[in-house]
């Protein structure tokens, strides 16, 4: 006579009406449990495999772009960095000369002032994924041009899409507009919840414009309303928005 294999679920109801479970039983469902714990571990190892895979091929595409003239004048490509899981992923303008020396974003003294920014609502860099709306220093810091944006704007759904952020926010009005596809002013864009979408991507997401750092950093008078941006961030990530 075969045993019944019982699931946890009718274990814990026998178990509560005091009848006793034989061994052969409880083991049946343990193995059953250890198999498909190690099916999802497996799973896991896969998906992350096909993560790295698909971070390792964008870098390469971006080490290697020629789509603008931006091109030519870098010294190395700036894709992005911090964690590739993120629940907060920010996109600024573009990398300055010392993200084009070292190829990390925002480590001038605006990214300084960002670190600050971060720390007032208790997280760190490593905390979140911070990249640009194009990954080459455009010549003497200029703004990067519609046309430069739109060059680069699939490398940059490519990253959102690959961290799956909760919350994207725009630092400054070029990233902001470019983003929303907007010409309204980050003065207009800030103190609102804005919805971000990506054609290739069914999902939207949440974004919140804020000053950019190296604009606070020009204009120290606006850091009150930053710091309301921040607060509403944090909120926000809190699940109070």
């Amino acid at each position: 006579m075969s045993q019944q294999i019982w699931t946890a679920t009718q274990q814990m109801a026998l178990k509560a009406m005091g009848f006793p479970l034989w061994e052969g039983e409880a083991m049946e469902e343990g193995l059953h449990q250890e198999k498909a714990c190690s099916q999802d571990t497996s799973q896991a190892l896969v998906e992350g495999a096909n993560q790295e895979l698909a971070w390792q091929q964008l870098e390469k595409e971006v080490q290697d772009c020629t789509r603008c003239g931006l091109c030519q004048g870098r010294s190395q490509t700036v894709l992005g960095a911090g964690h590739r899981h993120a629940a907060l992923l920010l996109v600024g303008e573009a990398p300055g000369a010392e993200e084009d020396r070292q190829g990390k974003p925002f480590v001038g003294r605006a990214g300084q002032l960002l670190t600050r920014m971060l720390a007032v609502i208790d997280m760190q860099r490593e905390d979140v994924y911070i990249t640009n709306t194009v990954k080459c220093r455009p010549p003497d810091n200029r703004k990067p041009t519609p046309v430069e944006m739109e060059a680069c704007r699939p490398y940059l759904e490519r990253q959102i899409a690959l961290v799956q952020p909760r919350l994207l926010v725009a630092l400054g009005g070029v990233a902001a507009q470019s983003l929303l596809r907007t010409e309204q002013t980050i003065s207009r864009l800030r103190g609102a919840i804005h919805t971000y979408s990506i054609v290739t991507w069914p999902e939207t997401l949440p974004l919140i414009a804020t000053y950019h750092p190296a604009f606070l950093l020009r204009s120290p008078q606006y850091k009150k309303e930053a710091r309301a941006d921040l607060d509403r961030i944090r909120d926000f990530l809190d699940g109070a928005s």
